[in-house]
């Protein structure tokens, strides 16, 4: 078990320092390879680079800025496509009397890209025997935005959607909360209250809090504390340097857990990607499976 625990602990190291890492280089390398065509470089070879990076980077902005996309696919398809098609264009253009180097770099973002995909974003065999179906939800403390401390007991009485996340930075995460409260009508009248827990500098959940304007309640896992009571936690599970920002290099491993009102779990989504989540529309299946139809 300790063996298990250490090369987990090495693995999500590694993993910490390796996306950022991949994000500068595939960032890098598309600056590169565009200034090469302007400059009038190999136009075969240098659009193969591209191709190889342009396509995650382009994605990862706009997920970035716009905040607006709560999953993914799995393991984006059109972009291994295409990032396929750049190494291999690249590859042709050697023969033609382009330079080694475009291939290269393609083949380099190309790889650093299926590594992000397959190994990065899974988190493989993950499950939680606090987190089953049909136990009590483990006791907890937790802190509201009025500062006060909250106790698992305290979430019970009517169904409560906890969902935990990893925190304001993650794009991923703010976009399925803006997700939830688009819902938030329809999970009312279910009679269900969500609770949205994760461990985070407590200004960053009460500026959460002020940017929904929804009864959701907004909270702060001090040190982590809840996770590793529930079996979620994530040793080094933030891209290294979001340290500056105040965050722990320890997060939470997104997870959806639905409670009945006597604090019973009903379901629990315990992802192996942390791309892709369960949507609302899956919570009120849940709550209407188990009798808390619609008021």
């Amino acid at each position: 078990m300790a063996h298990h625990l250490g090369l987990e602990y090495v693995m999500n190291f590694l993993k910490s320092l390796y996306v950022m890492a991949f994000i500068t280089m595939a960032l890098a390398l598309c600056v590169f390879a565009a200034g090469q065509l302007i400059n009038g470089g190999d136009v075969l070879a240098w659009s193969g680079v591209l191709l190889a990076n342009a396509p995650f980077i382009v994605r990862l902005s706009w997920i970035m800025a716009m905040r607006d996309a709560p999953r993914t696919s799995a393991r984006f398809p059109v972009f291994i496509g295409l990032g396929a098609f750049g190494v291999f264009i690249s590859l042709c253009a050697v023969p033609l009397g382009a330079d080694f180097l475009p291939f290269a770099l393609a083949l380099a973002g190309f790889v650093g890209f299926l590594l992000y995909s397959f190994w990065y974003s899974s988190f493989p065999g993950r499950s939680s025997d606090k987190v089953k179906p049909g136990e009590i939800l483990a006791a907890f403390t937790v802190r509201n935005v009025a500062g006060e401390e909250v106790q698992s007991n305290d979430f019970r009485g009517r169904p409560h959607i906890l969902m935990f996340f990893r925190g304001n930075w993650c794009p991923l995460c703010v976009a399925q909360i803006k997700e939830l409260a688009g819902a938030y009508q329809q999970l009312a009248a279910c009679g269900a209250r969500v609770a949205l827990i994760a461990p985070q500098p407590h200004g960053h959940t009460k500026a959460l809090a002020k940017k929904f304007d929804v009864d959701f309640g907004f909270y702060t896992d001090e040190g982590n504390r809840a996770a590793r009571a529930l079996g979620i936690a994530n040793k080094w599970g933030i891209p290294f340097g979001m340290q500056i920002l105040g965050y722990s290099s320890e997060t939470v491993l997104p997870t959806v857990i639905i409670t009945d009102p006597e604090g019973k779990i009903l379901w629990a989504d315990e992802t192996d990607n942390y791309r892709v989540r369960p949507e609302p529309e899956t919570f009120l299946a849940v709550l209407q499976d188990h009798g808390f139809a619609p008021a």
